[in-house]
C-alpha cells in the first residue's frame, strides 16, 4: 500500500524518536510523551475554552470544555470526546488542537475527558469515567449551552475504544441517550494476528509491541480481554446509535476498525465508514498534514450530516 507522500517523508522521523514505550514502566513513558509535546503559540480560536471538573464515580474527573467559534446557534450539539495514547498517556493538552477544530468544524460544544490513566488505573476506569462525564453533561448540557438531544461520544485510539465502549454501556444501563459515535482509528480488539497487524505492525509509527504492552497496562487479566466493555467488538451492537468510523490504511489497528465497521452495519446500526489508504495511526492529530485537515473536515461534515439526519432532528 502506497504511503501519502508527506507521511512518507516524515515517517523515519516518526519511527525513529517515538520512545519504545514496552521497555518502560507507564509513569517514564508518559513523562517520555510528555516531553515530546509542543504546545502551539498561537492555537486555533474558540468563543471560549474553560477547565471544569465533574463528578466520577471515584472522585472528581477533569474536562475541558470547548465552545465553538461561531456563536449563532441558540444551542449547539455537544461532544463528548476521550484522547487517545494507549490508555496510558497523553491528556488534555495533547488533543487541544484537535478538539478545536472539532468544535469549529461541527459548531459543537465539545468536552474532552481527562480519564484516569493504566496501569495506575487499569479497566475498567478510563471507560467508568468516560460513561460518567457522558453522563454529566447529557443532564447539564442546558447549563453549557448545549442541546442535549444531540450529543456524540467521540475519540481517537484508545479514546475511540472508550467511546464506542460508552455507546454500548448507555444502552446497557438505559441512558443517556446518546445521538451518535465519531471513532477514529479506534482500538477495538486484543487481536494481535489480523491482516494489518501482519502488514504494518513494525514501521509504521504504532507497533504491535507497543499495542500489546498497552493493553497489558490497560486490561492486565487476559480473561477480562473479551469483555464487551473492554473489547466493544464482543458487544450486542443492535441498537446502538449512528456509527463513523475512520481507519488509517497503514496502521496495525486498520483490520479491526473496518471489523467494527461492518459489525455495527450488520447488526443494523447506520454506519458511514471512510479509510485513508496511505495513512498511518494518528495521523489526524498531525495537524500539518495535508491528508489530516482533510480527514478532518470530512469526518466534522459527517458529524454535521448526521446530526441533521431525519432520526436525529425529528
Amino acid at each position: 500500500m502506497m504511503l501519502d507522500p508527506e507521511i512518507s517523508e516524515l515517517l523515519p522521523a516518526l519511527n525513529s524518536a517515538f520512545p519504545r514505550v514496552e521497555t518502560m514502566t507507564g509513569p517514564q513513558a508518559r513523562a517520555a510523551i510528555r516531553a515530546r509535546l509542543q504546545i502551539p503559540a498561537e492555537p486555533e480560536p474558540v468563543a471560549d475554552v474553560a477547565d471544569r471538573a465533574v463528578p466520577g464515580v471515584n472522585g472528581d474527573i477533569g474536562v475541558r470544555i470547548y465552545w465553538p467559534r461561531d456563536e449563532s446557534v441558540d444551542r449547539p450539539p455537544v461532544v463528548i470526546f476521550a484522547h487517545g495514547g494507549g490508555f496510558v498517556f497523553c491528556d488534555l493538552d495533547t488533543h487541544d488542537g484537535i478538539c478545536r477544530s472539532m468544535a469549529n468544524g461541527v459548531g459543537a460544544v465539545v468536552v474532552s475527558v481527562d480519564y484516569r490513566l493504566a496501569p495506575e488505573a487499569p479497566w475498567p476506569a478510563a471507560a467508568e469515567d468516560m460513561y460518567a462525564a457522558t453522563a454529566w453533561v447529557a443532564e447539564n448540557a442546558k447549563l453549557l449551552g448545549a442541546d442535549p438531544t444531540r450529543l456524540i461520544v467521540a475519540g481517537d485510539s484508545a479514546g475511540g475504544n472508550l467511546a464506542a465502549v460508552t455507546a454500548v454501556l448507555a444502552k446497557d444501563r438505559r441512558g443517556p441517550e446518546i445521538t451518535g459515535q465519531l471513532l477514529l482509528y479506534p482500538v477495538i480488539a486484543p487481536d494481535f494476528t489480523t491482516a494489518s497487524y501482519r502488514e504494518f505492525g513494525n514501521d509504521f509509527y504504532n507497533t504491535r509491541e507497543a499495542m500489546q504492552w498497552y493493553w497489558d497496562q490497560y486490561v492486565p487479566a487476559p480473561a477480562d480481554r473479551t469483555h464487551p466493555y473492554a473489547a466493544p467488538l464482543g458487544a450486542d451492537l443492535t441498537g446502538l446509535p449512528p456509527a463513523i468510523v475512520v481507519t488509517a490504511g497503514c496502521d496495525p489497528l486498520h483490520s479491526e476498525g473496518e471489523t467494527y465497521a461492518n459489525s455495527l452495519s450488520l447488526a443494523g446500526v447506520p454506519t458511514m465508514y471512510r479509510s485513508y489508504a496511505g495513512a498511518i495511526h494518528g495521523f489526524m492529530t498531525m495537524s500539518s498534514l495535508r491528508l489530516a485537515r482533510q480527514a478532518r473536515k470530512q469526518a466534522w461534515a459527517d458529524v454535521t450530516n448526521l446530526l441533521a439526519s431525519p432520526a436525529v432532528s425529528r
